[in-house]
């Protein structure tokens, strides 16, 4: 989240049958966030047997880290490839302006 700053609005959120509230700037982000949580959590609750909360919040928060690192893996390759693409563009423009360059 955010840095809270004096703008901060209280919003409450209920996440797995549980209220808290919370401060931020933008209560409807904060809003979109607790409910990710709390999707994660119920869907976690269904594939596992325990009922406690607290270790039903530590496999959601290990689960939204994995795919955080999946996503930051793909995301991370596509910007290599993207600097290599423009790496190679750039080359091949300074060769046309160089080419134009000499010819003019």
């Amino acid at each position: 989240m955010a840095a809270q700053t004096n703008s901060a609005t209280p919003i409450r959120v209920e996440i797995y049958d549980q209220a808290y509230n919370l401060r931020g700037v933008d209560a409807e982000y904060i809003a979109k966030l607790a409910g990710f949580v709390d999707a994660k959590m119920r869907s976690v609750a269904e594939q596992t047997s325990t009922v406690d909360s607290l270790r039903l919040a530590v496999l959601a928060a290990l689960n939204i880290a994995d795919e955080y690192h999946l996503l930051k893996k793909k995301y991370d390759l596509l910007a290599s490839e993207y600097r290599q693409k423009a790496g190679a563009l750039a080359g091949a423009l300074d060769e046309v302006l160089e080419e134009e360059r000499k010819a003019g």
